[in-house]
């Protein structure tokens, strides 16, 4: 479980030089993180998939992803790239 603050990251290595959005750190059960995960894909037009508590979007969509989790009430931070 996190902290209730989620961080949105980029990150492309060891993934075939394809760039994927992070999001960690969301207090939420699987359900819950697997409907925002379906949420969040539906916004950006976009497939991905959840590992470990972490939320992976396919393609770079950190802004758009930092919106949707503001507009639905989470304390988001930007972290890394």
């Amino acid at each position: 479980m996190g902290d209730g603050v989620a961080r949105v990251s980029r990150q492309s290595k060891g993934r075939g030089g394809k760039t994927v959005t992070l999001v960690k750190g969301l207090a939420l059960d699987a359900v819950a993180l697997a409907a925002l995960g379906k949420q969040l894909r539906t916004a950006c037009g976009s497939g991905g998939t959840v590992k470990d508590g972490v939320l992976e979007v396919q393609g770079d969509h950190v802004e758009r992803i930092v919106d949707e989790l503001q507009k639905l009430g989470h304390t988001v931070k930007r972290a890394g790239g």
